[in-house]
């Protein structure tokens, strides 16, 4: 697993190396580069450009034609992550006070990215700055999300009203707050049907012990007959 607590962490996409910046001395945990974010760009980037048949990720990983965003992007790993993985629109969201390090790092690797990738100020729940971002959305990508009580509920409303019906929501995630964790699985399980990806799948030098991606789809809803 290759993670550290250096100040500037390197991280292969593809064939090309970001260089995420990290301040662990901030107040703000959007600040800093954490496994969850870096293990979920990896299993992505190990299936995206495979042909293996088995697993089969290449309908969830076909990146054409489509649209996602991620929340709590921090200093933005998944989500430029995936835009070299050829998921060129992409939205990176995050809170006002995270913004400076996310704009840091996109301004940081914008000779790699070749762009300016899109961002936007969410806060879950907020329908307005939602309705802004134009959903819905194919993928709704985060990582590391998961470690407040108060901000679960909001946090599961902003994933089901951002993605498609027949979208998908792939999150990285370690329990940080047992409470949070508890209440965070009661209510996906209200919205969505949840696939695991099995350990094997993840990328091997970033399958850390504590951490895992899992899938979200949304649960048909059955109309009643009249």
């Amino acid at each position: 697993m290759k993670f550290t607590n250096s100040p500037t962490i390197p991280l292969k996409v593809g064939d090309t190396t970001l260089t995420l910046q990290q301040d662990n001395g901030s107040m703000h945990v959007g600040t800093s580069v954490w496994p969850c974010s870096l293990v979920l760009t990896k299993f992505i980037d190990r299936w995206s450009s495979s042909s293996s048949s088995s697993p089969n990720y290449s309908t969830i990983l076909d990146f054409r034609n489509k649209r996602a965003v991620e929340l709590g992007a921090g200093c933005g790993a998944v989500g430029m992550g995936v835009y070299l993985l050829g998921l060129h629109d992409v939205v990176l969201t995050d809170i006002l006070p995270v913004m400076p390090a996310l704009k840091h790092n996109l301004k940081k690797n914008k000779s790699v990215l070749n762009k300016s990738l899109k961002i936007a100020q969410l806060y879950w729940g907020n329908h307005s700055q939602m309705k802004a971002l134009s959903p819905p959305f194919d993928i709704v990508l985060a990582a590391d999300v998961v470690y407040l009580v108060e901000t679960v509920r909001p946090l599961v409303e902003t994933m089901r009203e951002l993605v498609k019906d027949d979208g998908v929501v792939m999150l990285g995630y370690q329990v940080r707050c047992p409470d949070a964790d508890v209440l965070f699985w009661e209510t996906v399980r209200e919205f969505f049907e949840i696939e695991k990806v099995k350990k094997e799948d993840l990328h091997p030098e970033y399958a850390y012990e504590e951490t895992d991606v899992y899938i979200f789809r949304k649960k048909k809803v059955n109309n009643p007959i009249m």
